[in-house]
């Protein structure tokens, strides 16, 4: 019998999917075997899509991934992240850093959910230098604003934030 499949989550609201979350997602997939994309429901933030929209736009900007045969899925979840990681069966929570002031909630965080299942660890990828700005909250309000997001998110991304703004 082979080697168990390490399976990764990285969790995330994606509200949209940025290039910063692209290149997570490309780099953590790297260190597991499959890695699942948990897209949280978090009304509480007041997300401008839909979480079956944002389950959407991240499986979309995946599909070049699984084409090279990569192994990544996205699936929506509303309870506490290390139910969800455990009921995925991963053994790894992938968690992005962007900078400094990301750390500290990011590190209590971390040690919360070792508390809640010590089997589960959470590693975490800094942000590459290129993407470290990058957040959804100033793309969707560089978007809102009519300022150029190209550089941020995928073009397809990109058109769904122009659609939704022109439709407010």
């Amino acid at each position: 019998m082979g080697a168990p499949r390490r399976v990764g989550v990285y969790p995330g609201t994606f509200d949209p999917i940025t290039n910063g979350h692209f290149d997570i997602i490309q780099r953590a997939a790297r260190l597991v075997d499959h890695l699942i994309i948990g897209v949280a429901r978090n009304d509480g933030k007041g997300p401008l899509f839909t979480t079956a929209e944002r389950v959407e736009l991240v499986a979309g900007e995946l599909a070049a991934l699984t084409k090279q045969g990569i192994s990544v899925e996205v699936r929506p979840f509303d309870n506490l992240l290390m139910k969800f990681a455990e009921e995925c069966g991963a053994q790894v929570i992938v968690r992005g850093l962007r900078a400094v002031s990301d750390f500290e909630y990011e590190f209590q965080m971390a040690g919360m959910n070792a508390r809640l299942n010590p089997q589960i660890d959470t590693i975490f990828l800094m942000a590459s230098d290129r993407h470290q700005f990058i957040s959804s909250r100033f793309v969707k309000e560089i978007g809102r604003l009519g300022g150029d997001i190209s550089q941020f998110v995928s073009r397809r991304v990109a058109g769904e934030l122009a659609t939704r703004f022109a439709a407010a």
